[in-house]
């Protein structure tokens, strides 16, 4: 990134903040679509031993609450990824605000209340797993807690020994 710092903020490396700097962006391009000033800070994450920069046009928060934003904007964008690859939202039934945000909703309900059965129940296995056994099982008239305890090989594929046998383990 080419830039030129204008001005360097107090920094507090007791926090993480290793710098704090005002920029103005060099290239043509980018100057000419962002011509304003941006906050460029450097900060070290003692938890996860990463040194992260952020870019920001927010001159009125501190440097490290920025740093703690981007930090749980981070763990929300795992969750939400987690719930599209788990509850399959890979595409809106709808395009209205409601619609986008009911089916959104609907798969953050289903995530808890699985999330709240494995707690009760203390179950073994994975969201991701239980997941699996309910949608195969959802029309049995079985418990949740019966529907754990067996032992569950007959939801999955048997091997066909007519499959070729690439290696012998």
């Amino acid at each position: 990134m080419n830039y030129r710092r204008l001005y360097s903020h107090p920094k507090d490396k007791d926090k993480g903040v290793v710098y704090d700097q005002t920029i103005m962006l060099n290239n043509y391009y980018a100057g000419k679509d962002y011509p304003e000033k941006i906050r460029l800070i450097k900060f070290y994450d003692v938890e996860s031993g990463k040194t992260l920069v952020f870019l920001t046009n927010n001159f009125h928060l501190k440097a490290t609450d920025i740093a703690q934003l981007y930090k749980h904007r981070w763990k929300i964008e795992l969750f939400f990824k987690w719930i599209k690859q788990h509850l399959k939202i890979k595409s809106f039934w709808g395009q209205s605000e409601n619609a986008v945000k009911t089916q959104v909703w609907i798969a953050v309900s289903v995530y808890v209340l699985v999330a709240i059965a494995k707690k009760k129940f203390m179950l073994k296995q994975s969201l991701c797993e239980i997941l699996q056994i309910l949608s195969i099982s959802i029309f049995e008239g079985m418990p949740i807690n019966q529907l754990f305890q067996q032992t569950q090989l007959q939801y999955f594929k048997e091997q066909n020994d007519n499959q070729l046998t690439l290696f012998d383990l």
